[in-house]
């Protein structure tokens, strides 16, 4: 396999994660009452957006073809978070809940690409940019977590 092949591959992969935290984010608000859970989760599902056009971005300069779509995995979890608000007490906790452990495995595959080898330095800055944003968003989510229970 080629070497932009390679990286497109592994980007690729978080474009998917991109794609499905959006998709999420947006279904969360759906399932919120509170004004501010609603902002919190549209600017998270702006955010997501915003890094999936850059990974594009970078797929494209190498000369390789991104994926359009989320995966198969994160519309059941998506699902998984709709269901498990109808059946909760608290369901904006609940929602959060999995946000926040769907943001928890983004960070994992951020940091896995991170910790890869000979990575170019725009992609390197990029997935770091990212991978803070993310752990940004979860510290941020607990604080919330907290404020909703």
């Amino acid at each position: 396999m080629k070497y932009s092949e390679e990286i497109s591959n592994k980007l690729n992969e978080l474009l998917i994660k991109n794609y499905d935290a959006e998709k999420g984010y947006l279904n969360a608000i759906e399932n919120v009452d509170g004004d501010r859970l609603k902002m919190f989760f549209k600017r998270r599902a702006n955010e997501r957006s915003e890094f999936a056009k850059e990974l594009r971005t970078e797929i494209l300069q190498y000369g390789e073809v991104p994926v359009d779509s989320g995966s198969f995995k994160g519309t059941v979890h998506r699902n998984w978070m709709t269901l498990k608000s109808l059946f909760s007490s608290n369901n904006e906790e609940a929602i959060l809940e999995e946000a926040i452990r769907g943001e928890e495995t983004s960070l994992e595959e951020y940091n896995e690409l991170i910790t890869a080898p000979n990575l170019p330095p725009s992609i390197d800055r990029l997935i770091l940019k990212h991978r803070n944003a993310i752990q940004s968003a979860i510290n941020s989510a607990k604080v919330k977590e907290e404020l909703v229970s």
